[in-house]
């Protein structure tokens, strides 16, 4: 095995034992899309486009997965999101 397969071995690995923690929004009857749209830009740093086709799967799908990163990263995230007024969940 030559040294950059090692490596690229080592890389894979280590990627693979982080822990990556998700925020998961669900679909609810009271926000508006332009409400959730808004928050998941200003809350998640989605794009326009990004955060409108989140709020499609939601609609469509009962959930999407908005955020996906470290616990401490996504657990003010959160409660921001759950402030104001949506529905999410770290799992």
């Amino acid at each position: 095995m030559s040294t950059k397969e090692k490596v690229l071995e080592d890389l894979l690995v280590e990627e693979a034992t982080q822990q990556q923690n998700e925020i998961v929004l669900y679909n609810d009857e009271v926000n508006t899309f332009d409400h959730v749209i808004e928050t998941l830009i200003g809350v998640c740093d989605h794009t326009p486009e990004q955060a409108e086709q989140c709020s499609i799967i939601v609609h469509h799908n009962g959930k999407c997965t908005v955020k996906t990163g470290d616990y401490d990263d996504l657990k003010p995230r959160c409660s921001k999101l759950l402030q104001a007024g949506l529905s999410a969940e770290i799992v």
